[in-house]
Parts: structure tokens; C-alpha cells; sequence
């Protein structure tokens, strides 16, 4: 074997930005790399493009990498030098896998799994290497600094980027110059390009355009679940492509009527597929590649040359590379999908199906989730106690995913059976803050990490504690027989509620209070206020308060209670629509957090 790179001296060049990522061996894994190392070069003025696309693709094939290889959990760590270089180190643990030399023709004993992948690093870098340390292997690269400047337009549309990637070949001593300087700069572009997406579907359709007509005539994809193969009876492939579009249908027809038969056991290597001569009026040489990725099937990739008795072997192992990416692409969107999944259905069940409507009273709410990071951690209600009393709700959870999930699921229920138990407000807040620092809640913490490990997101046991965290203004609404409701309410760590009266006068209606889950045998206490025809409270969460434009908050010099002072003399739904249009336009853009606001107006 070759020798490798020598391990790397610990520098002391000065830094202007550095970061760090522990992530779980995962398809996923490639992507959220990128997407943290992007951001933080983002951050920095002046960095060249150049640097940063070349930054992409290094880091990327250095995760792929460990997560195909190495199968153990993933330390990144990255830093911009003030002399404009990128280093990036990738860790794993597994370090008896060498990684193959990419300077020589002779290889590794595991050079059929590494492809072109550290050959495209080398090529990138100014310099890299691997370090071994007891337990564990770390791949570092250092790219050196230049390049245009980062800015311009980013591409709009996927596949549009598919077929600048793969232009149509224009004869063989081309095509083999392209594959001997081109076909890196192809991979590590085509690798960023299927990662990016969430959508199986749409991975196997850029594959199409990859591939057809640079590397081959035609393709097709088949993609499998755990037990049977998607896309139509008979086993059809999800998509086709084929150069001379006029054949597609029959082409499809003649797949569909002959898949792939995957062999036993899981086997990468490339298998004979047998021509489908009557769809294309001619001979040639097909192959099906296996695409597998976490050891599981995820479905089959066929490829097929008009003229020719068998593939170049260097087509072949660019493929093999390709087909490799595209199986963590549609694995990782598959984790994702699952992911969106849970969340849906967790999501379904925090809220409550109807708000209630609430005599001599008018209400209007907004909940609007933040479609990252799995269920939202924002939750409200409104319902009847008994007795003529009414209660609300409205909260926010420390994080969201699964773990906030649980702490609303705890604590909406156990919010209307101490109300309807006839418990005072500040008597429901004490039973609240105990039930959520109480050992019971521990099963309910594992049922979070075990929702979370599903979606490929491992939870530490002493993480569970830290999510129980809850902010929470809660109220309760009693209608006068003559006009006018009583409403008692405290806020625990929450955004204070805001009473406008019909003059527009705006005053704060409670006082803050420490959060529900932090402090053992904590004593809340209520404010009663009175609520004349007329008079609106207006009850919102940090999305509302913290949506940011710059370094500048929505509520910073009192924002919102100015925003409501202009809502005198309209409706519950009016206001409820003011705040919302004006929280959305201060920040020129989607929300980056949930946001909810309940809107209560005495008739």
C-alpha cells in the first residue's frame, strides 16, 4: 500500500471563525454539515465564492465518507484562518479503515468503497491528511484562500442544474478528456445537488438527468421500500430517461415488465441487466447498480449504452460513486419524511379541535408553526371550566421536536382537569411547575428520545430534564350576567399579556414570573383585572416578541404595545390580523420561529 498523507502538526495561525458538529453516522449527516459550514462562511464578509464552493464539496465527501464507511457517530470541526484559508477535520470511530491513497494508482484494501472521493479532496486542497488516535481517525484537508467574491445568484431550479452538470457529449476523445479532468468537479457537484433535496422522488428524476445522455443512452430507477418494490403493479420503475425521448413509454413498458432482481444478500457491485432490444431498436450493454445506504436497500439504478458490448471502466466506476451518493440522498430524504411524519401526527394531537366560544366575549387567534425542527413547541387553548368560568391557555415549550411534544402533551391535559377540578390560577401553575420537575415524567422523557432515534437523531438520557422548561400565561374568564368579564390569569416566564383599552391606552395585565420547570416549590401568584365592553387582551408568544429584522426585535422600545395601541376600534379578528401582518413584515421574510397569538375582546 501506498503511504498516506502524514499527520498533521497542530498550527497557530490566528482565526476569524471556527466551529464545531457532533452528528450521528446518518445520510442526514452530509447535509447538515454543509448547510452549518455554509452558514458560518456566510457570516464572515468577503469570503470568495470559489472558496466556499470548494469548502461544500470537500466537506461533503469527507462526511459521505465517514457515514459510509466508518459507521459511527461524526465529529466535524471547521475554522477560517485570517489568512483566508479552510481547514476542515472529520472524525469518526473506526480507525482501522484506511482510507485509500489518492496519489497513486495502487489502492487500499478498501479502495472499491472510497471511489474518487478523497481523490476529489486532494485535487481541491492545498494540502490533507489523517490522523490516528486511539479509537478514533480524523481526515483533515486545508484549501487554500482565492476566488471570486461570494455573490451572485444561486440556481433556481434542480434540475435545470442536473443538465448543466452532465451537457450532452460531443465525441469520444472529449468524453474521455471529461472523464479524466471533469468527472471530479461532475461528482462533488452532483453530490451537493441530490443532498439538497427532501423528496425521493425528485432524487431519482435528477439522477435521470445526471446520467442521460453524458454516461449513458438510458437509466432507469426503482425505488424500494422494506418490503416491496415502489413505483406501479409490476414492479415499474419511479422514473425513466432515455436520450431519444420518443422512446420513453415503450421503454418504461419494457422495464416494468422485467425489474431488476436484487441479489441475495447486499451486494454494490454492478450486475448485468439484460437489454431491452424491442423498446430501443438496437443492442447494446446495460448494468443495475445496487443502492444501499445504513446497510438497507433503498431501491435499484440501471443504466444502459446503445452500441456498445460493455460499459468503459471508467464510466462504471464513476457511476458506482454516483450511485452511492444518490443512495444517501434518498435515504436521507426518507429520514426525513419520517421525520415530517411524526411530526404531523404529534402536531394533530398538542392542540385542541375547537377553541370555545365564550359568552359576551369575541376571539381570534394565529398559530402559525415553524416548519423546522419537527413539532412546533408553541401551544394555546381555550375551554370551558364549568361553574360560568372559561379558561386559556397559551404556551411555549423550551425547543420543539418530540421532547416538546411531551411537555405539552403533560401539560394541556393536566391545565384543563385542575381547572375543571375548580383549582385557582396560581394553585393550577404550582401543580404544573411539580408535575414537570417531578421523577414521573422520566418514561415520558424516553418516549421522546426513542420518537427522536426513529428520525435518526440520537437523545442523551440527561437531555431529556432540559426540554421540561415551559413558559406559560394561563388565564381564567368569568362573564358578568351585566356586561363586562372578570379575568384572572399570572404569566410564568412568559410574554406579558397587554390590555388595550377602546382610547387606545395599552398596560401590561400581569407581572413576570419565574418559568414552570426550573425551581422546586415554587408559589405563583394571580392578577384580576376587569374587562369592560370594549377592552382587548392581547396574549402572544416570544415569535411574536423576538421576531427579528437585523439586531433589532420586534418589541424592542415597547413594539408591540405601539403596534396594539393602533388596533383601538377593531374587531377581535381585525387586531388578531394586524399584529400577524405587522410581525411578518418586520422581519421581510418567513418567520424563523413559531408564532401564536390569542386575541380576547369583551362585547
Amino acid at each position: 500500500m501506498a503511504a498516506i498523507p502524514t499527520q498533521r502538526e497542530n498550527d497557530t495561525h490566528a482565526l476569524t471563525v471556527r466551529g464545531h458538529a457532533g452528528l450521528p453516522g446518518s445520510p442526514l449527516a452530509p447535509g447538515s454539515a454543509r448547510a452549518l459550514v455554509r452558514a458560518a462562511l456566510a457570516d464572515v464578509p468577503g469570503v470568495p465564492r470559489r472558496l466556499v464552493d470548494d469548502a461544500m464539496a470537500v466537506v461533503s465527501e469527507l462526511v459521505t465518507n465517514a457515514v459510509v464507511h466508518a459507521g459511527t457517530g461524526i465529529d466535524v470541526d471547521w475554522r477560517l484562518e485570517t489568512t483566508g484559508a479552510f481547514v476542515v477535520e472529520v472524525g469518526d470511530r473506526h480507525p482501522t479503515r484506511a482510507p485509500r491513497d489518492p496519489g497513486t494508482g495502487e489502492a487500499s484494501y478498501e479502495t472499491s468503497e472510497y471511489g474518487r472521493g478523497l481523490r476529489l479532496v486532494a485535487t481541491l486542497a492545498e494540502s490533507w491528511g489523517v490522523t490516528y488516535r486511539r479509537g478514533e481517525k480524523t481526515v483533515w484537508a486545508r484549501l487554500r484562500p482565492g476566488g471570486e467574491p461570494l455573490d451572485g445568484p444561486a440556481p433556481d431550479h434542480a434540475l435545470d442544474i442536473a443538465e448543466v452538470l452532465a451537457p450532452r457529449p460531443q465525441g469520444a476523445g472529449r468524453d474521455r478528456d471529461w472523464l479524466g479532468r471533469g468527472a471530479l468537479s461532475f461528482l462533488a457537484e452532483a453530490s451537493d445537488l441530490l443532498a439538497g433535496q427532501l423528496d425521493e422522488n425528485l432524487v431519482a428524476a435528477l439522477t435521470g438527468r445526471l446520467i442521460v445522455p453524458r454516461l449513458a443512452d438510458w437509466c432507469a430507477v426503482w425505488l424500494e421500500d422494506e418490503a416491496t418494490v415502489r413505483g406501479g403493479d409490476g414492479g415499474a420503475p419511479a422514473r425513466v430517461w432515455v436520450a431519444d425521448e420518443d422512446r420513453a413509454e415503450e421503454l418504461h413498458r419494457a422495464l416494468e415488465k422485467d425489474p431488476p432482481r436484487p441479489p441475495e444478500g447486499l451486494r454494490p457491485d454492478p450486475e448485468p441487466y439484460p437489454w431491452p432490444g424491442e423498446a430501443l431498436g438496437t443492442h447494446g450493454t446495460a448494468l443495475a447498480f445496487r443502492l444501499i445506504a445504513g446497510g438497507r436497500p433503498l431501491g435499484t439504478l440501471v443504466l444502459g449504452r446503445c452500441g456498445q458490448p460493455r460499459f468503459p471502466d471508467e464510466v462504471t466506476g464513476l457511476v458506482e460513486d454516483l450511485s452511492r451518493r444518490v443512495a444517501l440522498a434518498i435515504g436521507a430524504a426518507r429520514q426525513y419524511a419520517r421525520q415530517a411524519t411524526i411530526s404531523a401526527v404529534l402536531q394533530r394531537g398538542l392542540l385542541p379541535g375547537a377553541v370555545a366560544e365564550i359568552p359576551g366575549m369575541s376571539s381570534a387567534l394565529v398559530y402559525e408553526p415553524c416548519d423546522k425542527g419537527g413539532p412546533s413547541g408553541d401551544f394555546y387553548d381555550l375551554f370551558p371550566a364549568g361553574d360560568g368560568r372559561w379558561c386559556f391557555a397559551v404556551g411555549d415549550v423550551q425547543g420543539k421536536g418530540p421532547e416538546a411534544a411531551v411537555v405539552i402533551g403533560l401539560a394541556r391535559p393536566w391545565l384543563r382537569l385542575l381547572a375543571r377540578e375548580g383549582y385557582r390560577v396560581a394553585d393550577v401553575l404550582d401543580r404544573l411547575n411539580q408535575l414537570l420537575l417531578d421523577d414521573a415524567t422520566e418514561a415520558a422523557d424516553a418516549a421522546a428520545r426513542a420518537l427522536v432515534a426513529v428520525g435518526g437523531r440520537p437523545v442523551a438520557a440527561g437531555d431529556g430534564p432540559q426540554t421540561r422548561f415551559l413558559s406559560l400565561l394561563y388565564g381564567e374568564l368569568t362573564p358578568h350576567t351585566d356586561g363586562g368579564v372578570r379575568c384572572t390569569l399570572a404569566s410564568a416566564g412568559h410574554p406579558l399579556p397587554l390590555l388595550l383599552r377602546p382610547d387606545g391606552e395599552v398596560r401590561t395585565a400581569a407581572r413576570p414570573q419565574t418559568l414552570l420547570g426550573v425551581v422546586e416549590d415554587e408559589t405563583y401568584t394571580s392578577e384580576t383585572v376587569e374587562l369592560r365592553p370594549g377592552d382587548t387582551l392581547l396574549c402572544v408568544t416570544d415569535g411574536v416578541t423576538e421576531r427579528r429584522s437585523g439586531s433589532r426585535q420586534f418589541d424592542d422600545g415597547d413594539g408591540l404595545a405601539r403596534a396594539l395601541s393602533g388596533c383601538a376600534g377593531l374587531s377581535a379578528e381585525e387586531v388578531a390580523e394586524r399584529i400577524r401582518s405587522l410581525v411578518h413584515d418586520f422581519g421581510g421574510g418567513l418567520p424563523e420561529d413559531d408564532l401564536a397569538l390569542l386575541v380576547l375582546q369583551a362585547g
